[in-house]
C-alpha cells in the first residue's frame, strides 16, 4: 500500500499582501502529479488546508478543486487543523464524500467515523484513525484552568490527547496496514517559522510515544518542517508545500509517499516540491546590497541593512531589489555589536512576551497567563481573513 502525506497547504496566506493564489495552485497540481506518478493507493491531508477560519471564495475554490484532483487519483483522507474551520468542513462533508474524500473536523468515535477502513486495488486493507485538531480548551476544563498550575494543564492535555489517541486505535488489527492521520503538536518537533505561535510554543503538546507500536505510520500535520519524530511507530510531519514565512527560508519542501504492508515496516521517501517562489533573507550594507541587486530572481525578499537609519532608506532598497521585497529592517552598528536581531521578536511566544510584560508591572499571578492564553486562542480561532 501507498500512502501519499501532505499537510499545512495554508491556501489563502498572503507574503506581507503579496497575492499567492498561483504559488498554491501550481504546488498542489504538483502533488496531484506525484501521486498519479508513484500511482498511490490513499492520500491524507493532515490538516490547515486554509490559512483562515473564514477563507476567501478563491481560496475555498482552490483547496476543493485540488481535493477533487487526488480524489481522482486515489481515496483522499482529510483532517481539520487549528486554521481550519471545523464547522465549515463539516458542513460540506457530504459533497466531499461524493468525490471519494473522506473528512474529519471534529473527533468521533471510531464506529462513528473516527477509524476509516479502505480497501485497496493492491489486496492490502488500511485502518486510518482520524485525529483533527484537539485544541487546549476542549481538553483543559474551565475549573481546572483556575485552580491547578501551568505545568498541571499540560500534563492534562497530554495525558487526554495521548487516551483519545488509544481510543482512536484500540481496533488496529495485526492484518491491516494501521495509519493514524492527525494535526496536533508532538513533543520535540522543530517548528518551520509560520506556524501559529500559540499552537507550538505553548506546554500544551503530546509526547510521540502516545501512539501505539502497532501503528505502521503516523501522518502529521501542524509543523511547516518536513521532520520524523519517533521511530516506532514512524511519525512524521511532512512540512507545508511552500515556504510560508521568513522563519522557513533554509526548509526544503517536499510531499511524502509511504510505502507498506500489514507485515512490512512503512518505507518513507521524501519527494521534492519545486513550485513556488522561495522566500530569502539578506543581511549588509548598502554597499553590500548593490553588489548583488539583480541575482536573486523571483525570490520574496527579507532585507536587513546594516548601517544608521535614515529618511528613504527603504525606498533606496525597494530600487535595488523591485516589488519583490516584501520586508526592510535596521540593524544598526550598536545592534551587531549586542547581537541583537531585530526581528527577534518574531520568533518568540506571545506567552514569553506577554510574561515580560507582567514581570516589568511586578504582577504575579498565574491565571492572567491561563486567561491570556485563552483570549488569544479564541481571537485567532474565530480570525476573518
Amino acid at each position: 500500500m501507498k500512502l501519499l502525506h501532505t499537510s499545512d497547504w495554508h491556501v489563502g496566506k498572503t507574503i506581507r499582501g503579496r497575492d499567492r493564489t498561483d504559488e498554491h495552485r501550481d504546488v498542489l497540481a504538483e502533488i496531484t502529479g506525484i501521486g498519479r506518478e508513484r500511482a498511490v493507493d490513499v492520500v491524507i491531508v493532515a490538516g490547515d488546508l486554509f490559512e483562515s477560519a473564514a477563507p476567501t471564495p478563491d481560496a475555498e475554490r482552490i483547496v476543493y478543486r485540488a481535493l477533487l484532483d487526488l480524489a481522482e487519483v486515489a481515496p483522499v483522507v482529510v483532517v481539520g487543523g487549528n486554521h481550519d474551520n471545523d464547522r465549515r468542513l463539516t458542513a460540506v462533508e457530504p459533497l466531499l464524500g461524493l468525490g471519494r474524500i473522506s473528512t474529519r473536523a471534529m473527533l468521533a468515535k471510531p464506529d462513528e467515523g473516527g477509524v476509516l477502513t479502505l480497501d485497496t486495488a493492491g489486496g492490502e486493507r488500511a485502518q486510518i484513525a482520524m485525529l483533527p485538531w484537539v485544541s487546549q480548551r476542549y481538553i483543559v476544563r474551565a475549573e481546572e484552568l483556575m485552580s491547578k498550575d501551568a505545568f498541571e494543564h499540560a500534563g492534562d492535555y497530554a495525558q487526554r490527547l495521548a487516551d483519545v489517541i488509544g481510543w482512536l486505535c484500540k481496533g488496529f488489527e495485526p492484518n491491516t496496514v494501521n495509519v493514524v492521520a492527525g494535526h496536533a503538536m508532538v513533543a520535540g518537533g522543530v517548528m518551520g517559522g509560520g506556524e501559529r505561535l500559540a499552537h507550538t510554543f505553548f506546554e500544551y503538546c503530546v509526547s510521540a510515544t502516545a501512539f501505539p507500536a502497532n501503528a505502521h505510520y503516523v501522518a502529521l500535520g501542524h509543523l511547516h518542517r518536513a521532520q520524523q519524530l519517533g521511530s516506532q511507530p514512524p511519525v512524521w510531519y511532512c512540512g507545508s508545500p511552500l515556504q510560508l514565512d521568513f522563519g522557513e527560508t533554509e526548509d526544503r519542501k517536499c510531499a511524502l509517499v509511504v510505502e507498506a504492508t500489514a507485515t512490512t515496516p512503512a518505507n518513507v521517501e521524501q519527494v521534492p516540491l519545486t513550485s513556488g517562489r522561495r522566500l530569502r533573507k539578506l543581511t549588509g550594507t548598502l554597499d553590500d546590497l548593490q553588489a548583488i541587486a539583480g541575482t536573486t530572481g523571483d525570490d520574496y525578499l527579507r532585507v536587513i541593512v546594516r548601517g544608521d537609519a535614515r529618511a528613504g532608506l527603504a525606498e533606496d532598497v525597494r530600487e535595488l531589489f523591485g516589488e519583490n521585497t516584501v520586508d526592510v529592517m535596521i540593524q544598526t552598528d550598536a545592534d551587531v555589536q549586542l547581537g541583537l536581531d531585530p526581528r527577534a521578536h518574531e520568533t518568540r511566544a506571545p506567552k514569553e512576551l506577554f510574561r515580560e510584560y507582567l514581570a516589568e508591572k511586578k504582577v504575579n499571578d498565574e491565571r492572567v497567563l491561563t486567561l491570556f492564553d485563552e483570549l488569544f486562542e479564541e481571537e485567532h480561532a474565530s480570525a476573518p481573513a
